[in-house]
């Protein structure tokens, strides 16, 4: 059988085991247990404009969500803030890239489930990830539901969360959606399956409670702050289905993208909104600021 044809990666360096290493460095092998039993956690931050906007939060959850999964976080806040500049070096002034620290375990206890700690690896990672524009999401509801704390490892940004909400995305794009809403395990709407989520009615701006089945956002807590110092009011409360049909705008907030409108839900086409503008528009001032 031929070998297959080599992905043509972005641009893309990686610190990893004491030196910067051009492209998609090997990492791990078939023994590694993150590889195997998923036992690592990343993070996200973004440069654009020449801008890393709460890169220091980034930076300090990585460490935040190593320790709750039980990873040794080897690498202080400091040491991974004079990686990430010294990455940036080798790239244009001006690219779009996306900044990921990671942890994983190396070995298992006796080579099974249950991993050592002891073995936690770690690298950098940063690669050119062009930022996608504004033009609107369409959406519908996920029959997959989002986790509690007794059933996975929801109080980390751990890899191992991302399947399900990939199987979910993988559902709604089957019918024919950019994305999906999902449910906690009570019914209450928790989040896109990969951003988080806000919806207006009627003059005030409402996102899903952060009741720990879902990954409170670091972007989705900067979008909260800047509207409410705006003087908007956003309420964080539980949201059913029925009250994002009847929105009068629903837009998402995330990492990758940071601010994006929803322009369909269901059959339901939908305008970007004041409150969206309004949100979009103090991130960008915000990161230059």
């Amino acid at each position: 059988m031929p070998a297959p044809a080599p992905i043509n990666y972005s641009q893309t360096w990686t610190f990893f085991e004491g030196e910067w290493h051009d492209g998609n460095v090997p990492i791990m092998g078939p023994r590694t247990h993150a590889a195997w039993l998923g036992s690592m956690v990343f993070d996200g931050a973004r440069a654009f404009e020449g801008v890393t906007p709460d890169l220091d939060q980034h930076l300090a959850r990585i460490n935040w969500s190593a320790t709750n999964f039980k990873l040794n976080a080897l690498v202080d806040k400091a040491t991974w803030l004079g990686l990430v500049q010294d990455g940036l070096k080798r790239f244009a002034g001006n690219a779009e890239l996306y900044i990921r620290p990671m942890y994983w375990a190396q070995n298992g206890v006796g080579g099974g489930v249950l991993f050592d700690p002891d073995t936690t690896n770690w690298c950098l990672c940063i690669y050119e990830a062009p930022m996608p524009k504004p033009t609107g999401l369409s959406i519908t509801l996920s029959p997959f539901r989002r986790p509690t704390a007794e059933c996975a490892p929801v109080e980390a940004k751990a890899g191992c969360l991302y399947p399900n909400n990939s199987r979910a995305m993988m559902e709604a794009k089957s019918r024919g959606f950019d994305n999906c809403l999902l449910r906690d395990m009570l019914g209450h709407i928790a989040e896109l399956g990969n951003s988080n989520i806000f919806m207006a009615k009627d003059g005030v701006v409402y996102t899903p409670a952060a009741n720990g089945t879902f990954l409170s956002g670091i972007t989705r807590q900067r979008v909260i702050e800047l509207l409410r110092g705006d003087g908007i009011t956003v309420l964080e409360t539980s949201l059913s289905y029925r009250d994002f049909e009847t929105a009068d705008e629903i837009f998402a907030s995330g990492n990758f993208a940071k601010v994006q409108p929803i322009i369909r839900i269901d059959d339901r086409s939908l305008q970007p909104g004041p409150f969206y503008a309004k949100a979009r528009k103090l991130y960008w001032e915000f990161a230059h600021g």
